[in-house]
């Protein structure tokens, strides 16, 4: 086990116990470090409990600490009164669609083509993934603008919930067919990778231990944090929309740079189905789990995108289907997925 692996954790319960956010620059800097270094513990503790377990569960158990730890930077940006953060929820899922389609498949095919040439994967668990992610991106982030029951880009009460277990439903679903009823569909044409010998009992159980005590650093130090960070955005003149980029990187950092160094073994498949799958999770663990917060605690809840990010949404979709669609991958299919990426960000930061 790393030393970040236990380091990190155990020095995220020192900053909160600590209150180290609250000494000036310096110390809200540290606790940043500390907080991202948690989050990345987190995910390596979860990944151990993963290959423990085995599938479905593994998959499961995954997707749920990184939910985890997503809905707790939401939901404390939320609570802060740094601005109207009642469209963070919606910013945060959509840059993590556009960092997964554009930015993460992006590099991985670029990486891929510049080493290996043309990459091959299963066309079958692409399409899965796409249609299912489709889906999901329309009902929650596009749908709400074009309600009549509530004015504004946001559900009523009624259709929020119907909605949340909607994307639970398909996300279930996907699982299903990904560690279940279709496993052939997601696996490459070598069949599956070696990860390395399944960890013993004493193992897991420290994993899954430090799993929880990251989780739990990574909860109060978001909530530490969420103002300075919100006010750091506002008072340097960007839309609040670049906090949702920010939480979205911060989570997607440890699956980036598995389906980056996968890509570069040759292992697309392995890249797709780590990119994918986590977009997915993003939408159908995410949503449901923000969803049913703004309900009980009362709070505000914008999903709908603005016409901007419409035309970006689709533009994704579109050019995934299309680059994903033949079972075979090359440098300029990455360079386009990167230019869009691209596009999106300075579009961010200069809306």
């Amino acid at each position: 086990m790393p030393w970040w692996a236990v380091g990190f954790p155990l020095a995220g319960l020192v900053a909160v116990l600590a209150s180290l956010a609250k000494f000036g620059s310096v110390g809200t800097i540290a606790a940043a470090v500390i907080l991202f270094g948690a989050v990345l513990a987190a995910v390596h503790h979860a990944e151990v409990v993963a290959h423990r377990v085995g599938e479905p569960f593994g998959t499961l158990v995954l997707a749920i600490a990184v939910t985890v730890i997503e809905v707790s930077l939401i939901v404390s940006l939320m609570l802060s009164d740094a601005g109207d953060a009642s469209a963070l929820a919606r910013d945060t899922v959509f840059a993590a669609i556009m960092i997964i389609l554009n930015g993460i498949i992006g590099l991985c095919l670029m990486v891929g083509g510049l080493i290996h040439g043309e990459q091959r994967f299963s066309l079958r668990g692409a399409s899965a993934a796409l249609c299912t992610l489709a889906a999901l991106a329309i009902l929650t982030l596009v749908l709400p603008n074009y309600t009549s029951t509530t004015a504004g880009p946001s559900y009523s009460t009624s259709q929020l919930i119907l909605v949340a277990v909607v994307s639970l439903f398909l996300y279930g679903v996907f699982v299903m067919v990904q560690t279940l009823r279709h496993r052939d569909y997601f696996l490459s044409a070598e069949g599956e990778e070696d990860h390395g010998a399944i960890p013993d009992a004493r193992t897991t159980w420290t994993a899954f231990t430090l799993l929880l005590v990251a989780l739990v650093a990574v909860v109060l130090l978001a909530k530490a944090l969420s103002a300075t960070i919100e006010h750091a955005v506002l008072d340097a003149g960007l839309p609040l929309a670049v906090v949702g980029v920010v939480i979205a990187a911060l989570v997607l950092a440890p699956e980036s740079l598995a389906a980056v160094r996968a890509a570069r073994r040759n292992r697309i498949q392995t890249s797709l189905n780590l990119a994918l799958g986590s977009a997915l999770a993003t939408i159908g663990l995410t949503i449901p789990a923000v969803a049913m917060v703004s309900l009980v605690l009362d709070l505000p809840l914008a999903l709908g995108i603005g016409a901007k990010s419409l035309v970006l949404l689709a533009l994704s979709l579109f050019v995934a289907t299309i680059s994903l669609g033949n079972g075979r991958t090359t440098v300029l299919q990455g360079a386009v997925h990167l230019m869009i990426f691209a596009v999106y960000l300075f579009t961010t930061v200069v809306p």
